[in-house]
């Protein structure tokens, strides 16, 4: 609904997401048919808000569920983007379940691995060396993404594919290293 979403100034021209939102090939596809420019940034409301203001965007947000409306405020409200997809059920007399919906998403598979110590696991070489191994054999049909947290000890990982097979593939031996180390 939010793609659709009319502003005071005129119909989205852009939108603003974290990596761990953003990039979904579903999202993406639906984007490039309607005509909206896709901008990434580093996970974190600050990221996605500076980016918005820096490209003059109107809309942003991010996996964790804040949604920015500079229309309306500078930070993720939840309480107004709630709003504004109620407003768009009565604008379009559809159901929820249609509006929340306009185009469907790629399958994903995220699991957070808590770690010990100072020490981030990622920096490890033969992390490294799992990691782009594993990129380089999901590219062009899929996606790994592999970050630190920046509020826990948890190292992040997120696959995305069309094939439920090809996420457990490359899910698993970035998992089984980083564990192990």
């Amino acid at each position: 609904f939010f793609f659709k979403h009319k502003t005071a100034n005129a119909i989205l021209s852009g939108l603003v997401g974290s990596e761990m939102c953003i990039r979904d090939r579903g999202l993406e596809a639906f984007l490039n048919q309607e005509g909206i420019k896709l901008v990434r940034t580093s996970v974190g409301d600050r990221y996605v808000v500076e980016r918005m203001r820096l490209n003059g965007f109107n809309l942003g947000g991010e996996k964790s569920g804040h949604v920015v409306m500079m229309d309306y405020s500078t930070t993720g409200d939840g309480l107004m983007a709630g709003l504004q997809f109620l407003a768009e059920m009565v604008r379009t007399g559809e159901m929820a379940s249609v509006v929340g919906r306009p185009f469907d998403l790629t399958p994903q598979k995220t699991e957070n691995i808590t770690y010990a110590g100072d020490k981030n696991p990622l920096d490890h070489p033969s992390i490294k060396k799992i990691i782009l191994e594993s990129e380089k054999k999901i590219s062009g049909f899929g996606r790994l993404l592999v970050r630190k947290s920046g509020t826990e000890k948890l190292i992040r990982i997120m696959v995305e594919a069309e094939d439920a097979a090809v996420i457990d593939a490359t899910m698993s031996p970035v998992v089984t290293a980083i564990k192990e180390l």
